[in-house]
């Protein structure tokens, strides 16, 4: 009985042994960082990746000038990411275990065994004067991990198998699939579309695009780096031949439908050529100049390219190229903007300060007009008159200081209303454009509209009393306190909600016109002002008296047109419409009241 228990002991104690050197050959957790298996590797001292896929094309690239190009079995610029990858990848690389030179050797079909007879992959990896050479051989039994050889070192290693699919099988997984490689500014461009030539060049001072060809005029810079951007972005979808012997005119390329020709300063950067389109897709044929390679991309990447000239020039009237300081309208109601301080406007000659948000609001108009037609590019002194150009049509002058009438920035000159469209020119160009109609009519007529919204400023603290008139009727409210109010001596029925019209008055002391719709008014009854319609006045504590009259109501907008007297002129405004629903609801005279 004891030898037997003995043998037992003694095959459990064998099974315990070969499990402890199985976990610790095979499933032991990766080694630190100093067990990597390639030591001194490192990705930014790459210089050469050398891949021979089992039954393919040896893949060669080399990094140049920090770029990477493939060498075998084609010359093609290659993807840097997919290279790095790769090396990133190879450099943190640690065996989860090594297997001697005599552990290799005791097996009777050594290199068939481990899969290095006929590896996978064979890699040569090369930084300055170090080179690594590797053999994948076979994945383990799992399928997680693989045999590797180095060459130069006794034995082979078990690593993780994740990596495996950063290898490429063909050089194509490796090359580059951008259109155009364009690493620094780009500057001029020729956009060429049969027998239609473009040229395009960017001001060095302010950056802004110009049409050089077929005609001088101001270039869409959005539309071009728009454009620009989708081209630097698009991928080529698939390549279809490297052979510099093939016909290139079957697939629309000799010549071809379009090009584009980028570059910088007198160098020339890049160019893409497209063709024909591959039956039943939505892509077309393309080549890049300086390679031998017909590819495919998609349609759209090209779409912002194709137009008529006027498509790509600027329909912007103004461009802002410096801030502006003064405004100058001249017309039927002259009138000059200017400038006084950071964020402060006035009407020159008025008693009145300039709203500087309305200020801004014109500025942005005026920015944002757009061209709805090119009229005439070369129009002559004759073309100027007939159009209506006249020494007294409406102008607008931008300028760069204020008073100073040599510091024009830009300049509008605005011709006949035609049927449908407003005739337009800028001072510096001889073109003729036309502005649609109502865009021209929400240009501002006179100065008196930029006046401070701001109508008055007071506390409800400060209100002695408050006088409604409305209908024939009269009544007074008097503020007793905080929250109180009461009716005065001459009013009869009930108040309700004192801290409701507490909250009205406040908000009735920062009145702001929601905009201005006339001034000196001479004729209240267009604007729906009459005795009737309801009418606050305020007493101040600090003496004076301050009196807003309503008028039409402006039903879409949940308001109406109110009016006030400054310096002895009737202004017209629009109420702000949210201090209107408190005013109707709080401070009116109910029909029933004595």
């Amino acid at each position: 009985m004891k030898s037997k228990t003995t043998f037992i002991w003694f095959v459990l104690a064998a099974t315990l042994f070969a499990g402890i050197w199985l976990s610790n050959k095979f499933l032991h957790p990766a080694a630190p960082s100093s067990n990597r298996l390639l030591s001194g590797l490192h990705v930014s001292e790459l210089t050469a990746v050398q891949i021979s896929p089992a039954g393919a094309y040896e893949i060669d690239a080399i990094r140049t000038n920090h770029a990477w190009q493939l060498q075998k079995p084609i010359a093609y610029p290659a993807q840097a990411a997919a290279i790095e990858s790769l090396a990133d990848a190879l450099e943190k690389l640690v065996p989860a275990t090594r297997l001697t030179a005599a552990e290799i050797s005791s097996h009777k079909n050594t290199d068939a065994d481990f899969g290095f007879e006929n590896p996978q992959y064979s890699l040569v990896i090369m930084a300055g004067e170090q080179r690594w050479q590797l053999i994948v051989g076979k994945k383990t039994a799992p399928g997680d991990q693989v045999f590797i050889r180095v060459v130069g070192l006794d034995g082979a290693f078990v690593t993780d198998a994740g990596w495996l699919q950063l290898l490429p099988h063909s050089a194509n997984e490796w090359r580059d699939t951008a259109l155009v490689d364009v690493t620094g500014t780009t500057d001029w461009l020729v956009i060429t579309n049969g027998a239609k030539v473009m040229e395009f060049r960017r001001d060095p001072t302010n950056q802004l695009w110009r049409m050089v060809r077929p005609l001088a005029a101001r270039a869409d810079g959005t539309r071009i780096t728009a454009a620009l951007q989708q081209l630097q972005a698009g991928r080529i979808a698939k390549f279809i031949t490297d052979d510099a012997r093939v016909d290139l005119s079957s697939y629309g390329l000799q010549p071809a439908e379009f090009d584009v020709w980028l570059g910088h300063g007198t160098n020339f950067s890049a160019a893409i050529h497209t063709g024909k389109n591959p039956p039943e897709t939505a892509q077309v044929f393309a080549r890049r100049e300086g390679w031998n390679v017909v590819v495919t991309a998609a349609k759209d990447i090209f779409s912002a390219w194709h137009g008529a000239v006027n498509d790509f020039r600027d329909p912007h009237l103004l461009t802002f190229t410096a801030p502006v300081a003064e405004i100058e309208v001249r017309g039927q109601n002259h009138f000059t903007l200017q400038k006084q301080g950071v964020d402060y406007w006035t009407v020159a000659g008025e008693k009145f300060s300039a709203d500087n948000e309305n200020v801004q609001n014109f500025l942005k108009l005026l920015g944002g007009l757009r061209a709805a037609d090119f009229v005439k590019d070369t129009a002559t002194a004759t073309d100027l008159q007939g159009f209506g150009f006249t020494p007294s049509a409406l102008q607008i002058i931008l300028r760069g200081t204020a008073g100073d009438t040599n510091s024009v920035l830009s300049q509008l000159i605005f011709g006949t209303n035609e049927p449908g469209r407003v005739l337009v020119k800028r001072g510096d160009e001889d073109f003729i454009y036309a502005l649609k109609p109502e865009d021209f009519a929400r240009l501002p007529e006179a100065g008196w509209e930029f006046r401070d919204r701001h109508i008055w400023n007071f506390a409800e603290t400060n209100i002695a009393q408050v006088t409604l008139r409305q209908n024939g009727k009269m009544r007074e409210l008097v503020r007793t306190g905080e929250n109180k109010w009461s009716l005065g001596p001459n009013s009869q029925g009930i108040l309700n909600n004192p801290p409701a019209i507490e909250e009205t008055m406040h908000r009735l002391g920062e009145l702001t016109a929601a905009g201005w719709v006339a001034h000196n008014v001479t004729a209240p009854e267009k604007f729906g002002l009459n005795t009737n319609n309801l009418s606050i006045t305020v007493d101040l504590k600090t003496g004076g008296k301050l009196s807003v009259d309503f008028g039409a109501e402006l039903a879409k907008a949940q308001t109406a047109l109110a009016a006030v007297t400054f310096d002895s002129e009737r202004w017209v405004f629009v109420f702000p419409p949210v201090l209107y629903q408190f005013v109707t609801t709080y401070l009116t005279i109910p029909p029933n009241a004595p």
